[in-house]
């Protein structure tokens, strides 16, 4: 075992005097890429109790292996952004076994884990959702069959975060020794370039920022990969090849997350299995109250110390979302029809992106499709422009949600999302 070790260390010391270019290629020459892989391979959403927690285990196992984290009693590694509704956990499974899994951590109350350390202003200058990758694992019967579990993980990743997530951005923090294969195969960008000597979130081991802009990606697959034969050819496997194996999720709304944790399992996984609800500080409870803020939730979430604004900042939670919608207004002109696209959406108010300029502060009526078949009809007012400091960004008020809004709010609020809604709304004494 020593000697086995010391080898693999004295090439990767060799390897690394190489140039750069020289050792991406050889990178590169090792990719095998199938978009048929054997049908007992299953990539979806963990969603079940079972799911999750076997996802959880094989992270434990991987990051203990690796130094990244002292070894915890539940068997289980599990942090404060799982338990977010804007995070979602991607499995791999063979034969019903979890063998490969990461979860895809959207911007919240709570940020980013690597944002303690990693400066993302100039991944945020490009406008854009980011999304951070975390929780990387798989299972070490796998780990040395070339990519067999990693490559259609990478890929359910990437259709995920560009046809359901509505990101633009992934970022990542990789141990250094891992940087160069997802620059030199997926294309990401340092954020710096010195890697940090000590991040908490991996038990103080160094790590290394890196971003991808997916709106770009295809174009610099296609430059790298786009002539090579189908088994490494990276462009046709990310972009055109649909795999069999992917379980995407089915939404009855224009949703962009994919909520699985019911109180009963945020119960489980954070207050009986381990102790992550406890450890908080008071002003992350109090960010976890303001995230689910309904009774059903609040029993099972740490207590807090009400205050007196706390009331204030529920009823301005939004939810991200990609609604098409109208808005019909009377102006000097006459009626005028303008195309919306609702971005994010709370129970008296959402903001759109329009491509033509929009009159504020008159009254009208807007129409939007809230699902495939679901539709408001509701009386707003733009009450601001260049929302949130971009321009083409409004910022309307409603007079009251109809029936179709509050339902599909009360939905987003109890954190189901997925087609079983009919009995979404049942948290709600006021919904019908």
């Amino acid at each position: 075992m020593g000697f086995g070790r010391s080898l693999n260390q004295s090439l990767r010391k060799l390897f690394s005097f190489l140039p750069r270019q020289t050792r991406f290629a050889v990178y590169r020459s090792f990719v095998e890429c199938d978009a048929n892989p054997d049908p007992r391979l299953v990539l979806k959403i963990a969603e079940t109790q079972e799911e999750l927690e076997a996802c959880f285990k094989l992270l434990h196992d991987a990051y203990v292996g690796s130094g990244f984290m002292k070894s915890d009693p539940s068997g289980m590694r599990v942090t404060i952004y799982h338990a977010l509704p804007t995070t979602t956990t991607l499995c791999a499974k063979f034969d019903g076994e979890v063998v490969g899994t990461l979860s895809l951590i959207r911007e919240s109350l709570f940020g980013f884990p690597l944002q303690a350390i990693f400066d993302l202003s100039h991944v945020r200058e490009r406008k854009g959702q980011i999304a951070e990758v975390s929780a990387l694992a798989v299972h070490p019967k796998f780990r040395k069959t070339g990519g067999t579990i990693l490559f259609p993980l990478m890929k359910f990743m990437y259709n995920y975060c560009t046809t359901f997530f509505d990101t633009r951005h992934l970022v990542i923090a990789v141990n250094p020794n891992r940087i160069e294969m997802y620059e030199s195969l997926l294309f990401f960008r340092r954020l710096t370039e010195k890697s940090v000597d000590n991040y908490d979130f991996a038990n103080g081991a160094p790590a290394v920022g890196a971003t991808l802009d997916l709106k770009y990606a295809p174009a610099k697959f296609a430059k790298v990969y786009g002539r090579k034969p189908l088994r490494r050819n990276m462009y046709h496997y990310f972009i055109d090849a649909v795999m069999p194996n992917i379980v995407l999720p089915t939404r009855r709304y224009f949703t962009t997350n994919d909520p699985v944790l019911t109180p009963e399992l945020l119960d489980y996984f954070f207050n009986q299995r381990t102790r992550v609800f406890e450890q908080l500080n008071e002003h992350k409870k109090q960010l976890l109250h303001a995230i689910y803020n309904l009774d059903a939730f609040k029993q099972v979430l740490p207590t807090i110390v009400p205050h007196a604004d706390q009331q204030m900042q529920r009823s301005h939670q939004r939810y991200s979302v990609k609604c098409p919608g109208t808005f019909d207004v009377q102006v000097a002109a006459g009626d005028q029809v303008f195309q919306l696209l609702v971005v994010n959406l709370s129970f008296y108010g959402f903001e759109v992106h329009s491509d033509a300029t929009l009159p504020l502060g008159i009254w009208g009526e807007a129409t939007i499709e809230l699902g495939k078949s679901e539709k408001s009809f509701i009386k707003a007012i733009a009450v601001r422009d260049r929302a949130n400091g971009v321009s083409g960004f409004y910022g309307f008020q409603l007079a009251e949600p109809d029936l179709a809004w509050r339902k599909f709010v009360n939905a987003m609020q109890s954190g189901t999302t997925h087609d079983d809604l009919d009995n979404a709304t049942r948290f709600l004494p006021d919904a019908a």
